[in-house]
């Protein structure tokens, strides 16, 4: 086959840098929601989706056409985490996740992929996912009402708020139903923008610090600090990341025609998730996990070439280092957050049931009854376990309660004999 000139090879190089930028518009509403609404800085979790995501690929032999950003399901634990142990001691219970991740896609090499079926089922991952959607669910209203996410702040009039947050959340929900192409990937950042440009004439936008920030600057990174605290409440939460990272890569797979949990392997796609999460705590950012928004992009784009998400973090890594773009972010209002999230933290809930659903078990066995019920009421209640310094609450216990019951309880009367 002949070698394509230089002129034809220097074509193919800007088509595929083009496809990247454009996979990055996809990824970067959601992408920097989860640092704007836990305190990260935004830059960071740029800087880190690029960083990740090339780790990823090295991982996995660049043949998976995947984008690593920042995982919804860890939003609740990462917003505690700040307000208890401060930015450092929450990024030691991220990286402990990256590392979780790491043993379980050991778990898989050495003893098949049915291990983590085995470990963590659907009865224990659907709960654990409503749980992180439905302890969100206050803050979501507090925000949407212009207040902060404890309630305890009124941040804009009631009156106002509504209007945005509504406004927000309309443009949101019609985009992903009614939208067609490129625009119905992208739902959420049409309801930031919609809401923002809402919210100029009602005085809800402060420009001044976008225009005090410099162009360029290095981004905002933050060391982890040792805590045990945060690793025992954060690392339960990974349970159900990890059961998502499955239903990403075997989506993919279906979309560019290849079986990619036999090549290059489950085990190396989940440790790339592992080591790339490890990798953002290290720096300050939150944790990176594969994204289906970007997987519904290359289904649109019908471009399944790798190369192209290693454009999308080139150009993450780029734009980590404008500093005006970590400002204008910032300016965002908090009812314009508020109307996302009230759709968010819902289709994490609907998500975690839909897993229930689809396992087909009947949830009303004594079996599946006692570890629903618990890991649910444990959870949203706010059950917590302490001896000491040493403490257990929330969504990180009731994970963990969930693993321990679906391990020692017998699976069926046949066990009990």
């Amino acid at each position: 086959m002949p070698r394509p000139d230089a002129h034809t090879d220097y074509d193919f190089r800007f088509k595929d840098s083009l496809i990247g930028l454009q996979m990055l518009f996809v990824a970067f509403g959601a992408l920097v929601l989860v640092p704007l609404l836990t305190g990260l800085n935004p830059n960071v979790a740029l800087f880190t989706a690029g960083a990740g995501t090339l780790l990823f690929q090295a991982l996995t032999k660049r043949m998976v056409p995947i984008f690593l950003a920042s995982s919804f399901a860890f939003i609740a634990p990462i917003m505690y985490g700040v307000q208890t142990w401060g930015i450092p001691g929450t990024m030691c219970g991220l990286a402990a996740a990256g590392v979780f991740y790491v043993l379980l896609s050991l778990g898989i090499k050495f003893f098949g992929s049915g291990f983590l079926e085995r470990l963590l089922p659907p009865v224990v991952v659907g709960p654990v996912i409503m749980v992180i959607g439905l302890v969100l669910a206050p803050v979501a209203v507090h925000m949407a009402l212009g207040k902060s996410g404890d309630g305890a702040l009124v941040l804009v009039p009631e009156s106002r708020a509504l209007i945005v947050s509504m406004l927000t959340l309309a443009t949101t929900i019609l985009v992903s139903l009614l939208a067609g192409g490129f625009l119905r990937l992208i739902p959420i950042l049409s309801g930031i923008v919609v809401g923002y440009l809402i919210s100029i004439p009602m005085g809800l936008i402060d420009l001044a610090p976008v225009s005090q920030a410099a162009w360029f600057a290095m981004p905002a990174f933050v060391l982890p600090q040792w805590n045990l605290q945060a690793i025992l409440f954060i690392v339960p939460v990974a349970i159900a990341p990890a059961i998502e990272h499955f239903g990403d890569i075997l989506a993919i797979g279906h979309v560019t025609g290849k079986d990619y949990l036999k090549n290059p392997g489950i085990h190396r796609t989940m440790m790339g998730d592992g080591l790339a999460t490890s990798l953002a705590s290290m720096l300050g950012g939150p944790p990176n996990t594969t994204y289906s928004e970007v997987t519904g992009a290359v289904t649109l784009t019908r471009v399944y070439n790798p190369a192209i998400m290693t454009w999308a973090a080139l150009f993450a890594i780029l734009l980590a280092f404008i500093g005006k773009i970590g400002a204008l972010l910032q300016t965002i209002p908090v009812p314009v957050m508020g109307g996302i999230m009230l759709l968010l933290f819902g289709a994490i809930t609907v998500v975690g049931l839909n897993s229930l659903v689809k396992a087909g078990e009947d949830l009303t066995k004594p079996r599946n009854l006692s570890i629903i019920a618990l890991i649910l009421v444990f959870g949203i209640g706010g059950m917590s376990f302490s001896t000491g310094e040493f403490a257990l609450k929330g969504i990180g216990l009731a994970g963990i309660v969930g693993v321990v019951l679906n391990l020692v309880l017998p699976r069926d009367e046949r066990a009990r004999r």
